[in-house]
């Protein structure tokens, strides 16, 4: 199961957002990002994971992402929703059913590089992306 939710997590920990150098003001996240990060599996278990991910717009405050991700150990692929929550901070849940973990996904966005923390009851990720 920690594998399942590495590449899980490792998908979608690619979620993310890109802000404008300005003031309070948030700019789309529509189109490619990536990175990676550390993966922790409930086990105590630890992986490295590279991520790729593509946002498309949903509607003003609201994105879809679909991220691939991968460990030593696995390769997954998912799709998850994020919501604007505050100038440069996202949040959503993720379900992926191919491995049956859920889910919630936390970003801030620092200029081009974005804070992503995902958590679980399988294990939790912490990714770093860029533009």
């Amino acid at each position: 199961m920690a594998k399942k939710f590495a590449a899980m997590l490792l998908l979608f920990g690619s979620v993310l957002a890109r802000a404008d150098p300005g003031v309070g003001q948030s700019v789309s996240l529509e189109g490619p990002w990536s990175g990676g990060g550390p993966v922790t599996f409930a086990t105590g278990l630890r992986e490295q994971a590279r991520c790729r991910a593509h946002y498309r717009r949903r509607s003003n405050d609201g994105y879809v992402v679909t991220t691939v991700c991968a460990t030593a150990s696995a390769r997954a692929e998912q799709t998850a929703t994020l919501r604007k929550i505050g100038d440069n901070r996202y949040t959503g849940s993720f379900y992926n059913s191919e491995y049956g973990v859920s889910g919630t996904v936390y970003v801030i966005v620092h200029g081009n590089t974005q804070s992503v923390k995902l958590t679980s009851t399988a294990g939790w990720a912490t990714f770093t992306f860029r533009r």
